[in-house]
């Protein structure tokens, strides 16, 4: 009989999302009238359609599949030159940072690659991660085997978790002992959160004293409004020797169902061996991407390509201003409801601490059962998620006004149980 990977047997429970998704499944068949007005803000998936440019942009790039003349087969593993010059000159080159066509390598998702990138980093890194955090950095470390067996907060042992809390804005600080890699995602998924500057900058200097690298997931990037928040972790000198930095189309572009990301992966950042030897790891990125797989489709490139005409951008644009006033009409309703928000400025989440006492999965029980919204609870993405929820701005206008509207309903419940 063939042997399993156990490291898969440490997780815990299921990945949330599913876990969600089946909470769900359950009190809409056990309640259909409330599941027919039952509205989701709890996973991060977009809502409105592509926009226009890119869908022309893959009409014609299957057009092109029909005929001798301009079929494509095979593309390069790493993407098409003509997406990664289009990355490179218009993210990095256009803002004065220092990237080359050749460090960047289109990928079906950022999600994915944060997994990835583990292929080409050894088993004897210390990982430290915040707290809440995406689970994904978690999960795919457990899978790996970098982890010790689940606690009973659910954390794992053997990883360091660096606490977000309120009283540090939800940024971690960087940490008195020795990581190897750390995992930062800003503007931050679920808390909502921004570093500014000077903290990434105190990152990078970590990392340069410890010989860290930073993996930096950027994935909503273009969400931030505010001119000081940097939009990339190549915007603090230093950072090329030290980060690798993860993007997607799938919030700004809405491809979460298309599947089109990116991962900057500079010439300049080492790793070591266990003799003490400093090796590269572009060329071993790149020889991951040449051996693993078959790159992403020609259309779905070009459809990529697209979002960065003059046309592509005011679409983009659109999409992310209709995303963020959901988030202001959620924000503003969430604290008139009396409840303590945070997010929802410079990132399409909000992150909304519970009250009297409530735990985050009954917040969630509470929010299906008495108003038919769909929350994610905190605890899902932490043990410093505890007494949070998210709510997603990623829904239909009409949705956001009336989940707003139900917030309202959710104080005036509140007010009933106090008197």
């Amino acid at each position: 009989m063939a042997y399993l990977n156990e490291n898969y047997l440490k997780l815990q429970a299921g990945y949330l999302f599913p876990e969600v998704a089946r909470r769900v499944r359950k009190f809409c068949e056990a309640n259909p009238k409330a599941a027919e007005r039952l509205i989701r803000c709890g996973i991060g998936d977009v809502t409105e359609p592509l926009p226009p440019a890119a869908v022309e942009a893959m009409k014609q790039a299957v057009e092109e599949l029909g005929h001798h003349e301009t079929f494509h087969g095979y593309g390069p593993e790493q993407g098409y030159e003509f997406l990664r010059s289009a990355i490179a000159q218009n993210d990095y080159r256009g803002r004065k940072i220092d990237i080359a066509d050749d460090e960047i390598f289109i990928s079906d998702g950022s999600k994915c690659d944060c997994g990835y990138i583990l292929d080409i980093l050894g088993d004897q890194n210390k990982v430290a991660v915040p707290d809440p955090v995406y689970p994904v950095y978690v999960d795919t470390n457990v899978m790996a085997g970098h982890s010790g067996s689940a606690r009973q907060d659910a954390s794992y042992e053997g990883i360091v978790y660096l606490p977000c809390t309120a009283e540090n804005q939800f940024v971690p600080e960087p940490p008195k002992e020795h990581i190897d890699l750390v995992y930062l995602c800003f503007p931050n998924n679920p808390t909502g959160a921004a570093a500014s500057r000077e903290q990434l900058a105190l990152w990078v200097e970590y990392a340069h004293a410890h010989e860290a690298i930073l993996l930096f997931d950027a994935a909503y990037e273009a969400y931030i409004s505010d001119p000081r928040i940097p939009h990339s972790i190549f915007e603090i000198p230093g950072a090329r020797d030290c980060a690798v930095e993860f993007r997607s189309f799938s919030k700004n572009g809405g491809f979460t169902g298309v599947r089109c990301g990116f991962t900057v992966m500079p010439k300049s950042l080492f790793a070591r061996t266990e003799s003490g030897r400093r090796s590269l790891l572009h060329p071993l990125w790149y020889r991951r991407w040449s051996t693993k797989a078959n790159g992403v489709s020609y259309p779905v490139q070009r459809g990529a390509e697209a979002l960065y005409s003059s046309e592509g951008r005011e679409q983009v644009r659109a999409l992310i201003d209709h995303y963020m006033t959901n988030a202001k009409i959620l924000r503003n309703a969430a604290a008139d409801a009396g409840l303590t928000v945070f997010g929802g400025v410079n990132a399409p989440y909000i992150w909304v601490e519970t009250s009297d006492g409530v735990t985050s999965w009954q917040m969630f029980d509470r929010m299906l059962s008495e108003l038919n919204v769909v929350i994610t609870p905190g605890a899902g993405f932490g043990a410093q998620g505890e007494g949070y929820f998210r709510i997603s701005a990623f829904n239909s206008r009409d949705n956001a006004e009336e989940v707003a509207r139900r917030l309202k309903k959710l104080y005036s419940l509140r007010y009933a149980r106090r008197r």
